[in-house]
């Protein structure tokens, strides 16, 4: 019997999930659709864009899921431990257009300590290395940046998302513009400046991170990172792991702890997650913490293409004539198949269709058409 050979994909996906399971987390399943209420009262920890929505019978409002983690905090109750792991089409509107988008990913979720918090950042680092042995994760600390920001002064508005905005693009020139805006101290200003240029292996920067602290806030959560460091330091995986204390992510969701994922050949983050403990306390589960990460595998669409999705359709195209042995067609289509490669049959050829290589199947057998 001929081996099936999956695609990189779903071969990634199958190493992710054994791999969430070899740590004792369970699978969670959850249906297409929630009640709009839980995303609708939720709505500030949810991605932007519109909710799909449609009635249902009874006159209740339902939606397509835009977010698994919502469902599974829901069903969180005080006292439990929950691990468990996914791997669900989430739906989303991005330009108007909806989407369809497959995450995989884990929630840790009841009395979170360290421990707790490097077991979920180094199955993300695992993650990634399933995917990319070239790949790098970035770890941050909402705590630093809220700190110096409270230091400045600045309200809970929309002043801070600026200044997250111009701290994640680390850009200093547009930043200095916002101090001078919002009246910001100069030696406020100067560390927040300093702050872009911060990243490498914590042992690298952990001076001139030190120098930057100017409260407890800031101090604690420069005391977790370094314990987390530590963690990996011990274990020697320390490998493919980064401090950068310019990413702020989205800092409505993410409360600690918080770390972006990369793989070479995919110029943006293709995995996300972090502590946040503010969901849990909106939807009172009081006294639990949660942390997690998504892979977004939508975003990995052309590395596991290897890049050819973008010139090709399919590797190989066959068209046949009426008489054609079927079996023998079905045979040669076979031996083709060997190595990975796509190959499409049909009568005509479609001028729309982008492929590597053309034959057509005749009484001759096999002829090389382009």
């Amino acid at each position: 019997m001929k081996e099936t050979i999956l695609p990189k994909e779903e071969r990634a996906v199958l190493a992710m999930r054994a791999l969430y399971e070899s740590f004792g987390y369970t699978k969670y399943k959850m249906s297409k659709f929630e009640d709009y209420d839980l995303y609708r009262e939720n709505k500030r920890f949810l991605p932007k864009g519109e909710i799909i929505t449609f009635p249902n019978r009874d006159g209740r409002l339902l939606a397509l899921k835009p977010d698994v983690t919502l469902s599974i905090v829901k069903n969180a109750r005080e006292g439990e431990q929950i691990r468990e792991y996914y791997n669900e089409n989430v739906y989303r509107t991005e330009d108007g257009d909806c989407r369809e988008i497959m995450q995989v990913g884990l929630e840790c979720i009841g009395d979170i300590d360290l421990y707790s918090t490097c077991e979920v950042i180094r199955l993300a680092k695992k993650s990634l290395e399933i995917l990319c042995e070239d790949s790098i994760l970035d770890i941050s600390h909402g705590a630093f940046v809220n700190g110096l920001l409270d230091a400045a002064g600045l309200p809970e508005d929309g002043s801070r998302r600026k200044f997250n905005a111009c701290i994640a693009g680390k850009n200093a020139h547009e930043l200095s513009e916002l101090c001078r805006q919002y009246g910001v101290d100069g030696e406020i200003e100067d560390r927040l400046c300093r702050l872009l240029s911060l990243y490498g292996p914590f042992p690298a920067i952990a001076e001139d991170a030190a120098a930057l602290i100017i409260n407890d806030e800031m101090e604690s959560a420069y005391q977790e990172i370094a314990a987390i460091d530590g963690y990996f330091r011990s274990m020697g995986e320390e490998a493919g792991l980064a401090v950068d204390l310019s990413l702020v992510n989205d800092m409505r969701y993410y409360t600690g702890v918080l770390f972006r994922g990369y793989v070479k050949g995919v110029p943006t983050g293709v995995l996300s997650g972090g502590r946040y403990d503010g969901l849990l306390n909106r939807m009172k589960k009081d006294g639990m913490g949660a942390v997690g990460f998504a892979v977004y595998m939508n975003l990995l669409d052309l590395y596991f293409d290897e890049g050819r999705s973008k010139e090709y359709d399919i590797d190989i195209l066959i068209t046949y004539d009426s008489g054609t042995d079927m079996a023998a067609l079905s045979r040669t289509v076979d031996m083709l198949m060997g190595g990975g490669r796509s190959v499409r049959v049909q009568k005509e050829a479609d001028t729309k269709l982008r492929y590597r290589e053309k034959f057509h199947y005749g009484e001759r057998g096999l002829e090389i058409r382009g």
